[in-house]
């Protein structure tokens, strides 16, 4: 930022206003870029971040010190936390997304009609897409390369907690760009930490295609009441994991667990267990104490509670809270049906798991189980864009339109119809 953003004069409004005009017209120059050259500056921005690596944990030293004095929780500040494996994360997410196919321009359904055209559908960039993010650093790369990749400019709101490092990322992203030779207003990160840079942001009406919001509860629901623009999002993530009486007691206990403990502050992190009532008595005891020489505190209903003696009772906004921490609640229920009933009752849409050796069962639970990703036998940590081969994720969506799941390459990326014809005429 320059220092007349610095000062108190610095007019929140004009500066986004002027981010928005920058991205849309860097968004014509990428929609003309050919794919080597979106390739290339992935691959430079990816060698830039690996070069400035003491640099960014220095900058991010700066935002967990701060984070620190000002209060924020545990899962917080491992959401902030720039290490080393991260650092290399984002280089090998910036790389996968460059070996990826490019589907801008892929055309499909091509085919002729009576009349003698020949009609399909052409897959092309969204154009430019705000994304607004608390606390991760590394969304600003992932999120810079998907847009890239896919054609499309952006403008990038990490939270304010995240400003050293975010800002750090930007330098590198500009290196790869001007490497490129693409416009480095194709990804603009916001410089200031001015809270109405945001509402400014979703009144970008004329300059702004997508927003794309990434963070808490109270974030999602700000952008939703305030957007003027389309937006992709997910509100919460209230992942279940159902334990079927057919299950393999030794496969259970092994996703159970990491589906919780693997990373808690993440929104595919399991919050909620559920144990058919005929299986209970034996996965819960051996569960209960893994998660409780893990630290993980457990709210059980009643049923639990005289499994797991001594665990606190679970109340009923536990059914529905998405806790991001070391806390799990426990229901046992009848069956695979009364799971599933809990399920669309307190589910976020988000990630939902069986874990079953019953094939019609496992196959009911995908078929019925209306949430963006539903698994068996696998843990609700593997719903992320990179573990699904995306390279990256945008962010995941439980909306139905336009995209749903982990938003990787072709949900920033939308469809228009294209004909071909020579000289045909209607009659």
């Amino acid at each position: 930022m320059t220092e007349t953003a610095q000062t108190e004069q610095f007019d929140v409004a004009t500066y986004m206003q002027t981010l928005g005009r920058q991205a849309r017209v860097a968004a014509r120059a990428l929609s003309r870029a050919e794919t080597g050259a979106r390739n290339t500056a992935l691959h430079a921005i990816a060698d830039a971040i690996l070069a400035s690596r003491e640099v960014l944990k220095s900058e991010n030293r700066k935002d967990m010190d701060a984070g620190r004095k000002h209060g924020l929780d545990a899962a917080l500040l491992d959401r902030l936390e720039l290490t080393d494996a991260r650092i290399d994360a984002m280089a090998e997410g910036l790389h996968q997304v460059a070996a990826l196919p490019d589907p801008v321009g892929a055309i499909s359904d091509l085919d002729y009609r009576p009349s003698g055209i020949q009609v399909g559908r052409m897959r092309v960039p969204l154009g430019v897409i705000g994304i607004i993010y608390e606390s991760r650093p590394n969304v600003t790369a992932d999120a810079a390369a998907l847009c890239l990749k896919a054609g499309n400019a952006c403008i990038l709101r990490g939270g304010s907690e995240a400003l050293h490092a975010n800002q750090a990322i930007a330098r590198c992203i500009e290196q790869g760009l001007e490497k490129a030779g693409l416009p480095v207003t194709a990804v603009q990160v916001v410089a200031t930490t001015d809270r109405a840079a945001v509402g400014e942001l979703l009144r970008l009406e004329g300059s702004v295609d997508v927003i794309v919001p990434r963070g808490g509860k109270g974030l999602i629901e700000r952008v939703m009441q305030e957007s003027r623009i389309p937006v992709i999002k997910h509100l919460h993530g209230v992942c279940h994991t159902y334990i079927d009486d057919q299950a393999d007691i030794d496969k259970a206990v092994k996703v159970a667990f990491n589906a919780k403990t693997q990373r808690y502050g993440t929104c595919n992190t399991m919050e909620t267990l559920l144990v058919a009532d005929g299986i209970a008595g034996r996965v819960l005891p051996v569960l209960g104490k893994m998660y409780q020489d893990e630290g993980v505190e457990l709210r059980g209903c009643e049923k639990t509670c005289q499994i797991l003696p001594g665990i606190k009772p679970a109340t009923e906004a536990d059914w529905d809270e998405e806790y991001l921490a070391p806390v799990l609640s426990i229901r046992v229920v009848h069956d695979m049906d009364a799971a599933m009933d809990h399920i669309d009752r307190y589910g976020s849409q988000h990630t939902d798991v069986i874990v079953t050796e019953n094939v019609t069962r496992a196959r009911r639970f995908l078929r019925e189980v209306d949430s963006s990703s539903v698994m068996v036998n696998a843990s609700s940590r593997f719903a992320d864009g990179f573990e699904y081969g995306l390279g990256a994720e945008i962010g995941i969506s439980t909306d139905k339109l336009h995209a749903r799941g982990p938003v990787g390459l072709e949900g920033l990326t939308t469809l228009k119809f294209i004909v071909l014809g020579d000289g045909h005429i209607r009659t």
